[in-house]
């Protein structure tokens, strides 16, 4: 079963004009997509975007409403798709980062640990490489930088040395296979957690070049909100939730001026809304997965003439 993570809390904090125009970036099962419909009038917009194209078929079945617009890609694509839309500015924007339910819980997309699949992840399976074939070609290096830089993973090196021996007469194919080879080169065991939990998040950022889209949009983006308009995002690990904080403290940040500077200094165009929001402890109950979740919102609280 699908549950949308911090539902109530992320819709609440998008603080929803009925006229607005609105962008869910990560589809998903159109948890958090409905409930923006909900509170959007005749003339609101919501616009769409999911890599993944189950999503996007279960959206147009799920779905049919004028206000709604539907993209499969990325939510950096958001410039283009704004300007064929014809669409200037917007009234706020939510993500709900990672992985959705369907895609850990479908054997077939390689995403998970739990079942013997082949080893995919892409959230986009119409194109791109597969997780098995970036295992099988990249080099040592780039495999050890990979594991480190987006799983933080202590035994990086030893864990792509590995796969670079054992890849030469055997190819990686399956899930179980990648387990089976991280599991041997892990010494001790932490408790609650699969040894091959760190690379699978890693490589799976990668194929997906999930932090470099959010790094982008989130350049992008804050020039587009309107006054008042919003960035709500939800992010699931240490790596996305540093991007989110350390760009909203920048944008809120005013710069200090020398004191023989003789002008006042600017108030910031933005303003951080909510620091560090997680899931209610009946939430993780209901839904496990969200313990990790972490919310923040920044919104645009002036408008400077250039």
């Amino acid at each position: 079963m699908h549950y949308s993570v911090l539902l109530n809390e992320s819709i609440e904090m998008l603080n929803i004009k009925p006229d607005g125009v609105y962008v869910d970036g990560t589809l998903g099962r159109c948890g958090h997509t409905k409930e923006i419909l909900k509170k959007l009038g005749v003339g609101g917009i919501l616009i769409a975007f999911d890599k993944d194209p189950d999503a996007i078929e279960y959206a147009r079945h799920e779905i049919n409403d004028p206000r709604f617009h539907l993209f499969h890609g990325s939510f950096a694509e958001i410039n283009k798709v704004l300007e064929q839309l014809g669409i200037v500015s917007i009234d706020g924007i939510l993500l709900d980062l990672g992985i959705s339910s369907p895609q850990i819980d479908t054997p077939e997309r390689g995403f998970s640990f739990r079942f013997d699949a082949p080893l995919d992840m892409r959230m986009n399976n119409l194109q791109g490489i597969s997780a098995a074939d970036w295992i099988n070609h990249a080099d040592e290096v780039e495999l050890a930088d990979v594991f480190w830089r987006y799983g933080e993973e202590k035994f990086s090196r030893k864990i792509a040395k590995a796969i670079v021996s054992q890849r030469i007469n055997t190819p990686f194919k399956t899930t179980f296979e990648l387990v089976n080879l991280v599991s041997n080169q892990i010494p001790y065991r932490e408790k609650g957690q699969n040894p091959a939990t760190r690379v699978f998040q890693a490589i799976r950022i990668h194929i997906n070049n999930e932090l470099t889209d959010l790094e982008n949009l989130l350049e992008l983006i804050p020039i587009r909100l309107k006054l008042g308009g919003r960035i709500v995002v939800i992010s699931f690990h240490s790596l996305e939730d540093r991007i989110v904080k350390q760009k909203f403290t920048s944008l809120a940040t005013v710069e200090k001026l020398p004191k023989w500077v003789m002008m006042n200094e600017c108030d910031s165009e933005f303003k951080v809304i909510a620091k560090k929001i997680k899931a209610s402890a009946s939430e993780i109950l209901e839904n496990n997965r969200s313990r990790s979740a972490i919310m923040r919102c920044l919104e645009r609280v002036s408008v400077k003439n250039n």
